[in-house]
């Protein structure tokens, strides 16, 4: 995938499949040790111990409508070209942890790519589940949490136009504060 965010958005996308009800997702930069951390983590119907080892065989899947599943193997490429790594770790009926640690400073890392989009997509499209979104470089960090925002917004409903337009500005917002207030082209 040309865009981190996007194995973000797959990777997310078996985590509603698995039938989470709360999915997190983190986006953690260290800029002192050249490394960026994507985590996604889910209270979903979990994994055996058989399933987390074939998961990273692009010819694996438990899907009906295709043969192969190519999201976590090229994930876990991406995180092994710049020399990190990817670890899955899972429990049936208790989650999945899924953790890509990036060497940014690799000519190998893929750009990041739009996160906020990812993440205001992931919300609006799936608003019976909630999410948690944290954002951090270095011991600067923001988090976004849709069973806040439900309690603020009573009966509106996430995926309303301007509430969508609401989250993307406010993850856009706070995570160029988390850069210096600087427009960058990662976040």
């Amino acid at each position: 995938m040309r865009e981190l965010s996007l194995n973000i958005l797959d990777v997310a996308q078996n985590s509603i499949t698995a039938g989470a009800s709360l999915i997190t997702v983190e986006v953690l930069e260290n800029t002192e040790e050249h490394t960026l951390l994507i985590g996604i983590y889910d209270n979903g119907k979990g994994m055996s111990e058989e399933q987390v080892k074939s998961v990273v065989d692009p010819f694996y899947t438990t899907r009906t409508t295709r043969k192969v599943g190519m999201g976590i193997p090229l994930f876990k490429m991406a995180a092994e070209m710049t020399g990190g790594n990817l670890e899955i770790k899972s429990r049936l009926s208790v989650g999945t942890e899924v953790r890509a640690l990036f060497k940014t400073d690799s000519v190998d890392f893929t750009p990041l790519g739009d996160v906020a989009s990812t993440v205001v997509m992931l919300i609006t499209m799936n608003t019976d589940r909630d999410f948690i979104y944290r954002r951090g470089v270095d011991s600067n960090e923001f988090v976004l949490d849709t069973r806040e925002i439900k309690k603020i917004l009573g009966d509106v409903p996430l995926d309303t136009y301007e509430v969508s337009e609401w989250l993307k500005d406010y993850i856009n917002e706070n995570t160029n504060d988390l850069y210096g207030g600087a427009e960058n082209e990662n976040s």
